[in-house]
C-alpha cells in the first residue's frame, strides 16, 4: 500500500471535515525512443501530503491563475502549466492541455484537494527538466508501463490518482494519439470511497456496484475500483457491465 493508504488504514476512518481546495496537475508527455513518456517528480520526503511519492507536476490554483481566465477549467489549465514550469523548469502551454479527470481526496484525509488532471505535450524549446529542490527532489521521464513496474517492484511509491492515470496512458504509443483520444473521451470525476478488508484496501469510484453499498463489494459487476493488497499487487478495474 502507499504511505497514505497505510496511514489511513491505521487511523480514524470518519470524515475530517477538511475542505477540498482547488488544485491542478499535468501529465507532461513526450515521444521517447521507445514510445510515450511522461514526466514525474518525487515529492520531497519533508512534504506532509504524499511525501516521497512520485507525482505529476502540480499544486494549488492560486488567485493569480484566475487573471484572464474564462472559467474554472481555464484557471486550472493556467495553474497546471505554471506548476510544471515552477517545479520542473519545463514549458507547457495552457491552451494545449486536455482535461483527463478530476480527483477529490477522500473525506477521511486531514488535508484534501479537488484536483484537475490534465495531459499535454512538452512545449517546443523547453529546457531540460530540473527538480526545484523544494517540492520535488528528483525528476524522471517514465514510460507508463515502466513506472507501474517500478511501483510493483517497490522502487517508487505512487498515490492512487497517479497509478490510475498511468494505467490509462498505457493505451497509447505516442503523444498525438494520447491527446487526441483523451480529448475525445468524457473526463471522469473520481470521488473515492475507501474500504479496508483483511490485508487489503479498495478505493471505490462512482459507477461501481459497491459505491453506495459496500456490502456488495464481491458482486461481479459493474466495477470501478482500485484494489490495493498489502503485497503491492494493485489492480485497477473499470467494467461498466459484464460482456
Amino acid at each position: 500500500m502507499s504511505k497514505w493508504i497505510r496511514e489511513a488504514a491505521n487511523g480514524n476512518l470518519t470524515p475530517t471535515g477538511a475542505e477540498a481546495k482547488p488544485a491542478a496537475t499535468v501529465a507532461v508527455l513526450r515521444d521517447g525512443a521507445r514510445g510515450l513518456e511522461v514526466l514525474m517528480g518525487r515529492r520531497s520526503s519533508k512534504m506532509n501530503f504524499h511525501g516521497g511519492a512520485w507525482v505529476f507536476p502540480g499544486g494549488r490554483v492560486d488567485d493569480a491563475d484566475w487573471a484572464g481566465a474564462a472559467d474554472e477549467l481555464d484557471a486550472a489549465r493556467i495553474a497546471a502549466a505554471r506548476e510544471a514550469n515552477e517545479e520542473a523548469g519545463v514549458l507547457v502551454h495552457a491552451r494545449s492541455l486536455v482535461h483527463v479527470s478530476n480527483w477529490t481526496t477522500p473525506d477521511i484525509s486531514p488535508k484534501r484537494f479537488a484536483t484537475w488532471f490534465f495531459a499535454g505535450p512538452l512545449g517546443e524549446g523547453s529546457a531540460e527538466a530540473v527538480a526545484d529542490g523544494v517540492e520535488s527532489d528528483a525528476l524522471r521521464w517514465f514510460e507508463p508501463e515502466e513506472a507501474l513496474a517500478a511501483r510493483a517492484e517497490g522502487e517508487i511509491d505512487l498515490a492512487p490518482p497517479q497509478f490510475v492515470t498511468l494505467v490509462l496512458l498505457t493505451r497509447f504509443v505516442d503523444v498525438t494519439s494520447a491527446l487526441t483520444a483523451i480529448d475525445a473521451e468524457p473526463s471522469f470525476d473520481f470521488q473515492p470511497k475507501i474500504h479496508f478488508g483483511d490485508g487489503f484496501g479498495v478505493a471505490i469510484y462512482a459507477g461501481d456496484v459497491a459505491y453506495v453499498d459496500q456490502s456488495r463489494l464481491d458482486d461481479p459487476s459493474p466495477r470501478h475500483r482500485l484494489t490495493m493488497p498489502r503485497d503491492g499487487a494493485w489492480s485497477y478495474e473499470y467494467h461498466p457491465q459484464i460482456r
